[in-house]
């Protein structure tokens, strides 16, 4: 049985861009992240190579937080459809870029540095344009089950864009980067079949009081406050990605091959889970699901950091996935289904900003606490941290407790108005 959101053509071409471009940004990630720890591991100790991991997060979250305000507001202002356009044939740019300087023999930290600097923009204006787009393909109460199979996609493309990008790189270092750009291409394409959808238009005013607008309305519906920051926050200290090369050099020993299945591992747990829900959905005790989610997922990094024995650790990044993947489903049909359609680019960017800052900042902090603390307490540290944010996020958001259903008014004004967290 084909699910309901599949069958409306436009949602359909932007799930199979969405699928297409994250198996080719996967591929890329993964390549990006041993070349730059096996040149670093050239000349330094393992301690200085894991601060170079830490470097590329940093570098891809500066350029998402200076102009996160901006591609919210531009997200809510322009066609959000040429916006996802845009934004793909950039990050083809930067995979043929790496094709070029792999194939010649000059990729080197600072040409690594400066791709993953770029394909930092492009997240920036990928996530609100691509967010707030979903939930004008589909009707409102369709909008659940699109999140879980738009997660679905992101998650298949997470599990086969380490496994290609692995096999590839092992065929010849190149050619990762020239399958990425092959399917940014197809992707774009994709994009280009996504025909005119309706969409509220942003209120008049100046940009700059229209830009601070979103971020008033996220401190003010507390719901939406704390699930961000609780996204935020877990997965800043929780997570694990950016060490899985240097486990897989250094304490698992199973080198670029095994590489692949590790980063593999948490979005098959997470595939899994989308799956589930978008044939069944969630209907009841959201938020207390939610928060029991980020305590498994702290709970298996925690695992995951202990262990030396590759099953176990690959089944520990399943379970994590699952956990995560769990929760993002819970918070994102909160997020989309309490925010008005005129201002889904600006809360969008202010989701999207939280989500950047707890990945490519947690990969940060996951490099330097390496480099200062060693690799498995800084793993293991982080995990048991983030069951502890989630205790006091459900002490200090009992919205978060209270959250029953996924219910919310219609569409609440986008005026700046407050809105109740509770549901």
């Amino acid at each position: 049985m084909i699910p309901a959101p599949l069958r409306l053509p436009g949602f359909r071409a932007f799930w199979l861009a969405r699928l297409l471009t994250t198996i080719a940004q996967m591929a890329m990630v993964i390549v990006i992240g041993w070349q730059v720890y096996d040149i670093a591991r050239e000349s330094m100790p393992i301690h200085d190579a894991a601060f170079q991991l830490g470097l590329i997060g940093l570098v891809q979250f500066i350029p998402l937080f200076i102009l996160t305000p901006v591609s919210g507001w531009v997200a809510d202002r322009l066609d959000r459809r040429h916006i996802a356009r845009a934004v793909i044939l950039l990050e083809m740019l930067c995979a043929l870029s790496l094709f070029w300087a792999t194939w010649s023999g000059h990729v080197s930290l600072p040409i690594l540095f400066s791709i993953a600097a770029l394909l930092g923009v492009a997240r920036a204006f990928a996530g609100p344009a691509l967010g707030a787009l979903a939930p004008n393909l589909v009707p409102r109460d369709l909008l659940p089950r699109a999140i879980a199979l738009s997660s679905t996609a992101w998650q298949a493309g997470a599990i086969a864009g380490p496994a290609i990008g692995g096999f590839l790189y092992d065929v010849t270092p190149h050619l990762p980067y020239a399958f990425s750009a092959a399917l940014f291409g197809v992707s774009a394409v994709c994009l280009f079949l996504v025909g005119p959808v309706p969409r509220s238009t942003i209120a008049p005013g100046k940009p700059i009081q229209r830009m601070v607008e979103g971020l008033r309305y996220v401190r003010r519906n507390r719901l939406v406050l704390g699930a961000i920051t609780l996204d935020l926050f877990a997965v800043l200290l929780g997570g694990a990605t950016a060490m899985l090369p240097l486990y897989a050099r250094d304490i698992l020993h199973v080198g670029v091959e095994g590489l692949g299945p590790l980063r593999a591992a948490p979005a098959l747990g997470a595939t899994v889970t989308a799956i589930v829900f978008s044939i069944y959905p969630l209907r009841t005790n959201v938020g207390v699901k939610m928060l029991a989610a980020v305590v498994i997922f702290g709970a298996a990094t925690a695992i995951f950091g202990i262990s030396t024995y590759y099953p176990l650790s690959l089944a520990m990044l399943a379970i994590l996935g699952a956990a995560d993947m769990f929760s993002v489903y819970i918070r994102q049909s909160l997020i989309q289904l309490h925010t008005p359609d005129a201002m889904r680019g600006r809360v969008s960017a202010a989701s999207t900003l939280a989500i950047s800052a707890s990945n490519e900042l947690g990969e940060t902090r996951s490099g330097f606490a390496a480099a200062f603390l060693g690799p498995v307490v800084a793993t293991t540290g982080g995990g048991v941290a983030a069951v502890l944010v989630t205790l006091t996020w459900a002490a200090i958001f009992p919205e978060l407790r209270r959250a029953r259903t996924f219910e919310s008014p219609e569409e609440p004004p986008p005026d700046g108005s407050v809105i109740p967290g509770g549901v």
